[in-house]
């Protein structure tokens, strides 16, 4: 799955729920903190990191909220790429082996 965002939007959102490959069990990350880190496909440098957003039971429940804001999304046309990662309460630190793919097009 690509998502599709446009140059210069300062408030599209982006919903993932986070399951355990092993069960299909959603991760419980109440308490903790979940970031999506984004790049340029083929480069190393993070251009910045979203956190999602804590409301009610959502991170509990293993949805993570991310909302793209100012100009983050000032940036040329082409592929870029996200990681999600979760740290617990406790320090334990989990990272989604699957990158989520994104397509920045050019505004009107």
């Amino acid at each position: 799955m690509v998502y599709q965002l446009v140059k210069g939007d300062t408030s599209p959102q982006i919903k993932a729920t986070l399951t355990r490959s092993d069960d299909g069990s959603v991760v419980n990350c109440g308490g903790g903190t979940v970031v999506l880190k984004f790049r340029a496909t083929g480069t190393t440098t993070v251009l910045f990191t979203l956190t999602a957003f804590d409301v009610g039971t959502n991170l509990a429940d293993g949805i993570a909220i991310f909302a793209f804001s100012g100009t983050q999304l000032n940036l040329a046309e082409g592929y870029y790429e996200g990681e999600i990662q979760v740290t617990q309460s406790s320090g334990v630190i989990e990272t989604s082996y699957k990158l989520l793919v994104f397509y920045v097009r050019e505004d009107f």
